[in-house]
């Protein structure tokens, strides 16, 4: 047979087509349902992810995300968790702000949500559209699909890094050449053999502006986060009351915290969101602390129906309303606060103890200390002994 019939070689071609047209498939879904961008990487792509992992739960960094140490193994490597997948497909959505969103910490009346939570849970949003494609790759390819969205233990940014969408930079964010720090992520898992795309470098150099931004101090070393520290755990994931000491470097912070992103220079490349669903409510933009302290259980639902913010629950949220009021010097505030400290809810009462205690004056919170009061739990008595109250 010649050397130019050897059908060995016409098959090559024929999976290499195969694997070029889904590819290319893959890239025409993703910018029709609105993703910025798509890259595709190996499982095996992220072999440092465990080590790194395994660093990071060893020394506590994780706090009381017990979930993370738990779901170790199959976090650590993709094959783990999904055993046939031979191609992993990252997505990129843009939630750029309008503007510095560091402009409302001036502003200590109001309280500052993190810009990605300000209008539509994004994993709504994203989740949607990537079962759309999957759908609908599943059918043209004839291959085993999953997709994920934080509803799995993926560790999506070393992904996105392997498969070129940016870089893990100092603050252990995905950053991007053409995005900045402002992109949410995505992942579809496949069984099918794709074009691989090549992983980005570290452009980061030796900048340390994310680094110094943090307000509590954070980061004990590049590429490295102590979560314990961390305002967006802190005001999200964290559950009881915060450290006494962590409280006033919070600010009027209620919800994330977008510092580090922020001042990383290569935002000056970023755009705003182009997705309606993503794009700032007026309403969250620069909510009044005032009105956010008058929110019941049923009133914060109807508020927030439809954001992230809904997920932590009306107490822990009104929990990082009272820090904020407390670090705000606003005395208009002391009636809220007042009330709230009758709250049904402990977390809620203890904070309200605090918040009044910076609000008052020493002469009206030992007034306030020797009103009637009984108190069983143990965290709100903690408080008051904080404050100077046996």
């Amino acid at each position: 047979m010649p050397e130019h019939c050897d059908p060995s070689s016409h098959s090559d071609d024929k999976l290499q087509k195969r694997r070029r047209e889904l590819t290319r498939f893959l890239q025409v879904e993703a910018r029709a349902q609105g993703f910025d961008l798509c890259r595709v990487t190996r499982p095996g792509a992220i072999p440092d992810a465990r080590k790194r992992l395994a660093d990071f739960l060893d020394h506590g960094y994780h706090g009381t995300m017990e979930w993370m140490a738990e779901t170790r193994e199959r976090r650590g490597d993709p094959l783990i968790l999904w055993s046939q997948v031979r191609s992993i497909v990252v997505f990129g959505l843009n939630y750029g702000p309008e503007e510095d969103p560091r402009g409302i910490l001036a502003k200590p009346d109001k309280a500052a949500i993190s810009v990605y939570a300000r209008n539509r849970d994004y994993h709504d949003v994203i989740k949607g559209r990537l079962k759309e494609i999957a759908t609908r790759f599943a059918a043209r390819s004839q291959e085993d699909v999953k997709v994920f969205v934080d509803t799995a233990p993926v560790m999506e940014k070393p992904l996105a890094a392997a498969a070129g969408l940016g870089w893990q930079g100092k603050h252990t964010n995905l950053v991007s050449r053409t995005h900045g720090s402002w992109l949410f992520l995505g992942s579809m898992f496949t069984t099918a053999d794709l074009i691989l795309d090549a992983p980005e470098v570290d452009h980061c150099g030796s900048c340390r502006a994310c680094l110094d931004a943090c307000p509590t101090d954070a980061f004990p070393a590049p590429y490295q986060i102590d979560a314990r520290r961390c305002i967006s755990y802190l005001t999200i994931e964290h559950k009881g009351p915060i450290e006494p000491s962590l409280r006033p470097l919070i600010g009027n912070r209620i919800y994330g915290c977008d510092d580090c992103l922020a001042a990383c220079p290569w935002n000056k490349f970023a755009a705003k969101a182009s997705e309606m669903k993503l794009v700032a409510r007026d309403d969250l933009k620069e909510p009044s602390i005032a009105f956010l302290l008058t929110l019941d259980d049923p009133a914060f639902r109807t508020f927030f129906t439809g954001s992230p913010i809904k997920r932590i629950g009306r107490d822990r949220f009104i929990r990082n309303v009272l820090i904020a009021a407390g670090n705000s010097g606003d005395g208009a505030l002391i009636a809220p606060c007042r009330r709230l400290g009758a709250d049904p809810s402990p977390i809620v009462r203890g904070m309200a103890v605090w918040a009044l205690s910076r609000l008052m004056t020493a002469g009206e919170f030992r007034a306030f200390a020797t009103e009637e009061r009984e108190e069983a739990d143990e965290d709100v008595r903690s408080e008051w002994r904080l404050a100077g109250v046996a």
